[in-house]
C-alpha cells in the first residue's frame, strides 16, 4: 500500500464529508456549542468526524487517528490527523471559507495532505514527492507552484487575527512585517495557506495553532516549492504556530517575527 493509495481514499472520505457539511451549511436548525477553549463547534463538525473515522477504521484499521472533536486513537507510525471543518465560525456565519483537512503522518513526517472546501468549490492536495495539485478530483486537476517573489517589499501577506500576536508579545514584530510587504490581506485560516501554494499569496503566518490545523497544509505547501515551518523555523505542523513563504523569503520573514515587543 503506498501514497497514492492513501491520497485516493482521503479523496473518497472527502467527498463523503462534502455531503454533509454542504447540507448543514446554512441549515435553519444548526446546532452550535462553545466548548471550554470558548471555540465553538456544531454538529456538522461532529458528524464530519464520525464519517472520516469510521471510513479510517474500516480501511485502515492499524492507523492512528488525531481529530479536533475526539482526540487521538490508536498507536501506529501512521497518524491520520483530522480537522472535519477549519473555520467553524465562518461556517456558522454563513461564511464559504472553511474546509475538511486530511493529513497523514509517516513517523512525524506529514506524507499526505487534502483541503477540501466545497462551498468555494476548490480542493488542493498532495503526497511527498508528487507535487501539488488543485481541482475538482484527481481525474481534474492541474499543478500549483508558489510564487518567485523574493524581496518582502514586493510580497503578499495573508493572516488571521491580530490577538494571538499580542498574546505572544509579538504584535509590534508582526505589524513590522505586515508594513514591510507589498499587501496585507486576512484571507485566515487554510485559505492563507493554500494561496501560498498557488502564488498567490507569498507569506502566510498564524502564532498560535494545533497539530490538525495545519498537518494537512504541510504537504501542499512544501509540494507546490515553498516552506512550511513553526515561527521557531522548525519544519512541519508540530510547533504550535506557522509560517508558510514561498522559500525564498522564509529567513527574511522569520528573522523580522523574531522580536519581542518590550
Amino acid at each position: 500500500m503506498g501514497f497514492d493509495d492513501d491520497l485516493r481514499l482521503a479523496h473518497v472520505i472527502a467527498d463523503q464529508v462534502d455531503a454533509i457539511t454542504m447540507e448543514r451549511f446554512h441549515a435553519q436548525d444548526l446546532a452550535v456549542e462553545t466548548k471550554p477553549d470558548t471555540t465553538l463547534v456544531t454538529d456538522a463538525d461532529r458528524s464530519a468526524e464520525t464519517v472520516v473515522r469510521s471510513q479510517l477504521q474500516r480501511t485502515r484499521p492499524r492507523d492512528a487517528i488525531t481529530g479536533e472533536e475526539f482526540g487521538t486513537t490508536g498507536h501506529s507510525p501512521r497518524q491520520w490527523i483530522i480537522d472535519p471543518i477549519d473555520g467553524t465560525h465562518n461556517f456558522v456565519r454563513g461564511v464559504p471559507v472553511w474546509a475538511t483537512l486530511i493529513g497523514l503522518a509517516q513517523d512525524g513526517r506529514v506524507e499526505v495532505g487534502l483541503v477540501s472546501a466545497p462551498a468555494l468549490g476548490r480542493r488542493w492536495w498532495a503526497s511527498t514527492g508528487n507535487g501539488a495539485w488543485s481541482g475538482r478530483a484527481l481525474s481534474a486537476a492541474h499543478r500549483i507552484h508558489v510564487s518567485g517573489v523574493s524581496r518582502i517589499a514586493d510580497a503578499s501577506l495573508s493572516y488571521s487575527s491580530l490577538g494571538g500576536w499580542a498574546e505572544r508579545g509579538q504584535l509590534r514584530a508582526f505589524l513590522g512585517l505586515a508594513q514591510s510587504c507589498w499587501r496585507t490581506r486576512a484571507y485566515g485560516d487554510f485559505w492563507s495557506y493554500m494561496l501560498v501554494a498557488e502564488g498567490a499569496v507569498d507569506i502566510a503566518c498564524e502564532p498560535e495553532l494545533a497539530v490538525y490545523d495545519m498537518a494537512a497544509l504541510v504537504p501542499i505547501v512544501e509540494e507546490a516549492g515553498g516552506t512550511f515551518t513553526s515561527l521557531d523555523g522548525v519544519a512541519g505542523p508540530w510547533g504550535g504556530n506557522a509560517v508558510a513563504t514561498n522559500r525564498r523569503l522564509h529567513p527574511a520573514v522569520l528573522e523580522q517575527l523574531g522580536s519581542v515587543d518590550d
